[in-house]
């Protein structure tokens, strides 16, 4: 395997990484629908700016109004995504030719050339169904699965592992597994906080004022035909049961995980699987402290971008320690 395929694995992996969080920050921001149209801009490829392309913007699209600082966010996001996509198309034709070679797998590579034209297909639907929070969920859960296989398929090419060699690790893989799973789940829940719009609709801490009326029925209540998802649609008891189901996940993944990792770590024998639990142990520790921070700061923009990339990389953490369980390096 050449060395220049590696770099660009990892340089993909980076970007994906990038991608995430420019997607956060664009929801975040509230610019998910500065470009109503997809995949241009007002029917450009930029940014309309000038007098006369404003002009034309509002007369194709009437009753919108050109907000340029949304919709610069908007289609940054989407060079972005656009590169990205490229970069994994190049990565899947290399492997498509190279397939023979050690540590180059083709399965992987293919697999996320699909889901980035499927998440393509999501960042589209998600402007033209205007922000409707089940697409708009499974957007967000589409970026973080194409970081995290991108960065599977780096420590695939990037290690040369020796399968068993840390038999103590290896039979308590079922114990990442379990940490793995809680965490994807935890990542859903707060994806759909986002697309609802609920992060605000729960004062207090640990629970919510109101908490009583909270209701599970609520939670996964699916809002349907409306025109317009942006800034949500579900009345306030449903977001606060939302956003509090979120809270009681946070709970549960805090002590599945530091369950988890405290198996693992007793019974590895090498030095590398401890250190990568300590890893995921930090960046489960950074997570909760940021998101009671969100809470009692009352959600600034920049704290929850990084509660956004912090759930990534505690994501990327547990994919690193189950791959190392398997195949130790």
């Amino acid at each position: 395997m050449t060395k220049n395929y590696k770099r660009l694995v990892l340089m993909t992996a980076l970007l994906a990484v990038m991608v995430v969080g420019l997607g956060a920050y664009t929801r975040l921001s509230d610019a998910g629908l500065g470009c109503p149209d997809w995949p241009g801009c007002y029917g450009f490829l930029t940014v309309p700016d000038k007098a006369h392309e404003i002009a034309a913007a509002e007369q194709n699209f009437p009753g919108l109004e050109v907000h340029q600082g949304k919709a610069l966010k908007e289609m940054v996001h989407r060079y972005f995504a656009g590169t990205l996509g490229l970069l994994i198309l190049a990565i899947a034709v290399y492997a498509m030719r190279n397939a023979k070679l050690p540590n180059v797998p083709l399965r992987l590579p293919v697999v996320l050339l699909l889901l980035v034209i499927f998440q393509a297909l999501l960042g589209m639907w998600t402007v033209t169904m205007n922000l409707q929070p089940l697409i708009v969920m499974g957007h967000l859960l589409g970026g973080f699965s194409i970081a995290s296989l991108l960065w599977l398929l780096y420590l695939r090419s990037h290690t040369k592992p020796v399968f068993g060699g840390d038999a103590g690790a290896k039979a308590l893989q079922g114990w990442s597994m379990a940490a793995l799973s809680m965490v994807i789940i935890q990542i859903a829940l707060g994806g759909w906080l986002a697309a609802n719009y609920a992060a605000a609709h729960c004062v207090g801490f640990p629970m919510c004022e109101g908490s009583e009326a909270f209701s599970l029925s609520k939670v996964f209540h699916l809002p349907m035909e409306h025109a317009n998802y942006e800034y949500g649609v579900l009345s306030y008891d449903s977001r606060m049961s939302i956003h509090l189901l979120h809270r009681f996940g946070a709970l549960m993944t805090l002590l599945v995980v530091f369950s988890a990792m405290w198996q693992v770590f007793k019974g590895a024998y090498s030095r590398t699987i401890k250190n990568a639990v300590l890893a995921v142990v930090a960046a489960l520790v950074a997570q909760v402290c940021i998101g009671i921070a969100l809470v009692y700061m009352q959600i600034p923009l920049l704290v929850a971008l990084a509660h956004n990339l912090m759930a990534l990389l505690l994501l990327l953490t547990l994919v690193r320690l189950c791959y190392l369980q398997k195949a130790k390096c």
